[in-house]
């Protein structure tokens, strides 16, 4: 019994069961997945080409929008694989290192994500606030600094969550009752004391998220100001036009990872498939859904698909 508490402080191996009492359905659940999954990749794949191949597009705005891509492209390919292998081939197992590497990713790239959307925030206020300004705020220098401070940002807050992971014992399972390696549910399944990592993990998560949503909020508090104070309809359309795109984006990233993040922590009486299905919902919408809203919001990024395709369209004709 020794040898195999033993065993158990640091387990070889996870266990990741899916989504606890669908397990008999997840064959059927994989199918929206995976059409999400090739979804997210296409469409951030043409969204990437896209901005880089065009000179016209390489500007703060869409700058930003390629990061949101890149990040988004990485972060679903993190765990939407591991995902599809649970559900089609019941392959459950992940070491205990690859476990904590996916964890990272997850948490560090949702972080980095809240950073640009701050950012592009920012980006939309000095644009209708301070138009004139524009180019010399955003300068490509700054953007640089931007990007390079969102990686920093994530990586540093999300770094102790894996350390302090590292120290806890495993004595009475290995089973994770989830999709993937969120920090929450491999700390809750440790016999030694968690306190620590649920603290840190709090202060972590409402570091970005209550920082970021606040700022993201006075920032858009003073574009309606500005928007309502001027005269002409039409320029109020378009500076609300601009704007409304990275609103959606910004809620359908935040509501999901709220509700993932609260129920985790005080929703003892929510169905764990129901919690489970919106985290999954929080790893698959946003991703698949950020180059389509954008896609079909922003005018410019619109009229360089059409170029694009119906130019090869039109070679591949000749």
């Amino acid at each position: 019994m020794l040898e195999l508490n033993k065993s158990f402080m640091r387990p070889e191996n996870f266990i990741l069961v899916g989504i606890p009492g669908l397990e008999d359905k997840q064959i059927w659940i994989s199918i929206p997945v995976c059409i999400m999954y090739l979804i997210t990749v296409f469409g951030n794949i043409v969204m990437l080409y896209v901005i880089l191949s065009e000179e016209s597009l390489h500007k703060p705005m869409y700058l930003f929008l390629s990061m949101l891509s890149i990040i988004d492209l990485v972060a679903s390919s993190t765990t939407t694989p591991k995902i599809l292998w649970i559900f089609w081939f019941n392959s459950s197992k992940i070491i205990f290192d690859a476990c904590l590497t996916q964890m990272f990713f997850i948490h560090a790239l949702s972080m980095m994500e809240s950073t640009v959307l701050l950012a592009m925030a920012f980006d939309r206020y000095v644009a209708i606030c301070h138009p004139l300004r524009y180019n010399s705020i955003l300068t490509n220098k700054r953007i640089v600094t931007i990007g390079v401070l969102a990686i920093l940002r994530g990586s540093f807050l999300m770094t102790p969550c894996v350390l302090l992971i590292k120290r806890l014992s495993y004595c009475r399972t290995n089973v994770i009752y989830h999709t993937y390696c969120e920090h929450m549910a491999v700390v809750k399944i440790a016999c030694s004391d968690t306190t620590i990592n649920q603290v840190y993990g709090l202060i972590a998560a409402l570091l970005v998220i209550a920082v970021d949503s606040v700022c993201v909020t006075l920032s858009y508090t003073v574009i309606v100001r500005a928007v309502m104070r001027l005269s002409s309809n039409e320029a109020r359309h378009k500076a609300a036009s601009t704007c409304g795109s990275h609103i959606c984006v910004i809620l359908i990233s935040y509501v999901p990872a709220l509700f993932s993040f609260f129920s985790h922590r005080f929703g003892h009486n929510i169905s764990p498939s129901v919690h489970i299905t919106f985290a999954n919902l929080y790893i698959l919408i946003p991703p698949m859904c950020n180059p389509i809203i954008y896609g079909v919001k922003t005018k410019e990024i619109q009229e360089k698909i059409i170029v694009i395709f119906y130019f090869k369209q039109e070679k591949s004709i000749r």
